[in-house]
C-alpha cells in the first residue's frame, strides 16, 4: 500500500501517506497491547473470570436471541399470510379486469357496426334526397310544359273563335 501510494499524483498521495502512517501506528500499538496481555500469568486469572461472565452473558444473549428470532418467524409468518392474501386479491383483480376488457372489446364492436350502418343509411339517405330532388325538378319542368301546351290550346281556339265570329 506503501509503495501505490507514493506512486499517486501529489495531492492525494500526501493524504494517503499520512492516513497510512495513522493505520501503521494503531497497529503497532494494537500488537503490543495483545503481547502484553497474552505474556501475563497474572491475567490468566481475570481471563478465566470474564469468560465464566461471558457464559452467563452469552446464555442470557441466547435466550434473548431466541425470543427475536420466534418473534421474527412469527411476523415472517404473518407478512407470508399477508402476501398470500394480496396475490389472491391481485389474481381476482386480474381476473375482473379480464372480464371488463372482454365487455369493452364487445362494446367497442357494437359500436363500431352501429357506425358502419349509420354510414349506410347516411348514403341512401343521400341518395333518396337526389332522387327525390331531381323528381321535383322533373315536376316543375312538366308543369312549364304542360302549362304552355294548355295556354298554347287556349290560344289556339280564341283564334279559331276569333277568325269564325269574323267572318
Amino acid at each position: 500500500m506503501d509503495l501505490e501510494a507514493r506512486s499517486l499524483q501529489p495531492n492525494i498521495k500526501a493524504t494517503l501517506l499520512a492516513k497510512l502512517r495513522e493505520y501503521k501506528t494503531d497497529l503497532n500499538t494494537l500488537k503490543n497491547e495483545v503481547k502484553r496481555i497474552s505474556s501475563t500469568n497474572t491475567n490468566l486469572a481475570a481471563r478465566d473470570e470474564l469468560l465464566e461472565s461471558g457464559d452467563a452473558d452469552a446464555l442470557m444473549v441466547s435466550n434473548d436471541q431466541k425470543g427475536r428470532l420466534l418473534m421474527s418467524t412469527e411476523r415472517l409468518n404473518q407478512s407470508a399470510d399477508r402476501i398470500k392474501a394480496s396475490r389472491k386479491t391481485m389474481l381476482e383483480t386480474e381476473e375482473l379486469g379480464v372480464s371488463i376488457l372482454q365487455d369493452l372489446h364487445q362494446q367497442r364492436q357494437s359500436l363500431l357496426h352501429a357506425h358502419q350502418t349509420l354510414h349506410g343509411v347516411d348514403d341512401n339517405i343521400s341518395k333518396s334526397k337526389k332522387i327525390l330532388s331531381s323528381m321535383s325538378k322533373r315536376m316543375s319542368r312538366n308543369k312549364w310544359i304542360v302549362g304552355s301546351f294548355i295556354i298554347a290550346v287556349v290560344l289556339a281556339i280564341l283564334l279559331i273563335l276569333y277568325f269564325k265570329l269574323t267572318r
